[in-house]
Formats: C-alpha cells, sequence, structure tokens
C-alpha cells in the first residue's frame, strides 16, 4: 500500500479545492436506486451472501477511480493511495450496538469473500468481540441499514472539513414490478470528487452488477 502525495494544482483542481476546503468547506451526498436484481441472483446460486458479493462490486469500482482514493496522511500531505479496503459496520443483535471490521481488498471475488467471511467469524457476533484493529489508513467506509429503504440520506460531518475519502450507505433492498433494487447513497467531498465523478461511479457498479453471472 503506498501513498502517493500530490498538490492541488498537480490535480488541476486548485481553484475547487481552495474554495471547497477554505472559502466554503462543502461535502454532498448522492442518492440514487441500484438495480442489484443479477446480484442477488448471482449470490444466490453460487451460495454467497448479497452484502460482500455487493462490497466487492463497490470496492472494484472505488479503487478504479483515483478520486475515490484521496486522503491526508498524518502529516496533513494531500495524496491518494494504490488500493483502499473497505470498513463496514457488523451490526451485534444483542445490545443493538455495532463495530467497525474492514477487509483487504482483492480483484479476486472468491479470495475478497474468503477473506471477508474470515473477518465476520472473527470479528462478527457477540458484541464482546473488538473491532479488527486497523492497520493502515487507506480505507472507505461503508455502512449498512437493512431494516428500511430510504430514498435521501446525508451524513453532517461540520469538523472533518478534509475528511477526503467517500462514506457509502445501503438501505433494505425492496422489489418492485419484478426487480430488485437497493438504496445507494454516497458522501464525498467536493473538494477531490464532483458530482460527474460519483455520477460514473454509479453508472459503472450498475454495469458491474449487471454483468454478474455464475461461471
Amino acid at each position: 500500500m503506498a501513498f502517493h502525495k500530490t498538490t492541488p494544482e498537480a490535480l488541476g483542481r486548485a481553484e475547487e479545492f481552495y474554495h471547497f476546503t477554505e472559502e466554503a468547506p462543502c461535502s454532498f451526498s448522492f442518492c440514487t436506486e441500484l438495480d442489484a436484481t443479477a446480484l442477488y441472483d448471482f449470490a444466490k446460486d453460487s451460495g454467497m451472501k448479497f452484502f460482500p458479493v455487493f462490497l466487492h462490486c463497490l470496492s472494484a469500482e472505488v479503487n478504479a477511480r483515483r478520486e475515490f482514493r484521496m486522503s491526508e496522511n498524518k502529516a496533513g500531505e494531500l495524496g491518494w493511495y494504490d488500493t483502499v479496503n473497505p470498513c463496514y459496520t457488523v451490526f451485534h443483535e444483542a445490545d443493538k450496538k455495532f463495530s467497525d471490521v474492514w477487509t483487504e481488498y482483492d480483484g479476486d471475488l472468491r479470495v475478497f469473500y474468503e477473506r471477508y467471511s474470515e473477518d465476520a467469524r472473527r470479528y462478527g457476533g457477540e458484541s464482546t468481540k473488538p473491532s479488527k484493529p486497523y492497520e493502515g489508513e487507506n480505507l472507505f467506509n461503508v455502512s449498512c441499514i437493512p431494516w428500511a429503504s430510504f430514498t435521501g440520506f446525508s451524513l453532517e460531518l461540520p469538523k472533518s472539513t478534509r475528511f477526503f475519502s467517500p462514506i457509502f450507505t445501503v438501505g433494505k433492498y425492496f422489489r418492485r414490478e419484478g426487480r430488485l433494487y437497493l438504496p445507494f447513497a454516497a458522501q464525498v467531498h467536493h473538494a477531490v470528487c464532483d458530482g460527474w465523478h460519483v455520477a460514473m461511479l454509479v453508472n459503472a457498479l450498475q454495469a458491474r452488477m449487471d454483468g454478474l453471472a455464475v461461471k
């Protein structure tokens, strides 16, 4: 995992970066519905769980785009990581709390799924189990709210004006006219990411989900 230092000027975003970090610090939320029919069928036919298959699709598209791998290191230097790993929430039924668990990303779904399953076994379940210790800062956050669907979602981060990593949230999937849909929200920092970037990620994510097939 390498961190590549850069500057807003080198990114071609000097004006945008200054405006959205100094003049008008701004993040924004983008909400949509993803057609998860093919993904659901693939997971079911493959004997896999729905969420880790979706998590792999999302991780693949995040890692394919530098805008979603941006961060600041501990020295306050701007840059991007070669690879970022998904950090997701695990709900504990006993006390209705959750823990953070992350899984090392791999482009191979089977490898990633095995890693996810091992992390879930070790750190999921009872709330007495600790969160998985962080081994780096190359993480992006994914939250799941499987108890309800939503059409809008936003996070308030008033003191995180330089938090450049994306945050994704998914809701309860639902059926409509024979198709399965998944509520999906992306929270991004406007200094490093525009609506166009989010739209391209969403479109590519949808295409990747549509392209899943049992081999």
